[in-house]
């Protein structure tokens, strides 16, 4: 971190006026007087540590006012059940799609290992890391390298079974004069999803497929479209709770990934609006 920028787990101004809409109202209930619920703002503070450290949320420092670890995974699954994070990535495609920094004449789709120490949900034998238990995470980025999806399976579900699911979960993007686009006009994808059927399940919904073949040698020149995904995933990965999944529940990760893209979505805005400034 640079001298006198701000540690990343603070929320800035900007970032806080586009999140506290979203935030579910909660009524103080006058028969239940209690403790005074602690500011969400400093709540979220709390989460983004977590994300950005990686630390256990038992040991949350709560000398930094974030609250209690177990405050801010409620606060956090609460958020997730109401769909903040989801809307809150939705609204920052919108402003991109706005400032003309969404490339939609072709996406990139990959899948990326990671370890998940403690099983649960969405997990399995991963056949990269000698069968240890692990998950995926798949992700689908405009032609920049911006997320426009993720989702989370089992270490040990093909990457070509995600597919489809990944183009379908691009929500409509809004932003510009006339229908909202939720759909690039090619997509680019490795060997991983070399398969007849779903190229012509792509092309079924309006998308032109750019997938390698197998059995084929390398430099087929693809990989100077794919390198964006692989570039998203290590922004993505750059957030230590995300390098393993630490969380039994599939639910709590995946609010995590869900905020991870928001953030990254966030950086990028602030990059586009510097040089149009």
């Amino acid at each position: 971190m640079r001298k006198g920028q701000q540690p990343p787990w603070i929320v800035a101004d900007e970032l806080w006026a586009r999140i506290e809409p979203l935030l579910p109202v909660v009524p103080r209930r006058p028969d239940h007087p209690g403790r005074r619920r602690l500011d969400d703002r400093k709540v979220l503070s709390g989460i983004l540590f977590v994300l950005h450290t990686g630390i256990p949320w038992e040991f949350l420092p709560q000398e930094m006012g974030f609250g209690s670890g177990m405050t801010c995974w409620r606060r956090l699954r609460d958020w997730n059940d109401a769909g903040v994070w989801q809307r809150l990535h939705e609204s920052l495609l919108a402003e991109l799609n706005a400032a003309g920094a969404l490339d939609w004449s072709r996406a990139v789709i990959d899948g990326s290992h990671v370890r998940a120490l403690k099983g649960g949900p969405k997990t399995g034998p991963s056949p990269v890391d000698r069968a240890r238990t692990g998950s995926k995470h798949h992700l689908i980025t405009e032609a920049h390298g911006i997320p426009l999806a993720v989702s989370l399976t089992g270490g040990n579900r093909n990457d070509v079974t995600q597919l489809m699911p990944l183009i379908e979960a691009v929500p409509p993007v809004r932003g510009r004069r006339g229908r909202p686009r939720r759909r690039p006009d090619t997509i680019y994808a490795d060997r991983g999803y070399d398969h007849d059927k779903y190229r012509k399940q792509v092309r079924a919904v309006g998308v032109t497929p750019v997938i390698a073949r197998r059995g084929t040698g390398h430099g087929s020149g693809l990989g100077i479209h794919r390198w964006v995904v692989e570039q998203s995933f290590a922004l993505l990965h750059w957030f230590r709770r995300l390098r393993i999944r630490w969380e039994i529940r599939d639910d709590i990760h995946e609010a995590f990934l869900s905020l991870a893209c928001g953030i990254i979505c966030w950086r990028r805005l602030q990059v586009v609006q510097r040089r149009h400034s």
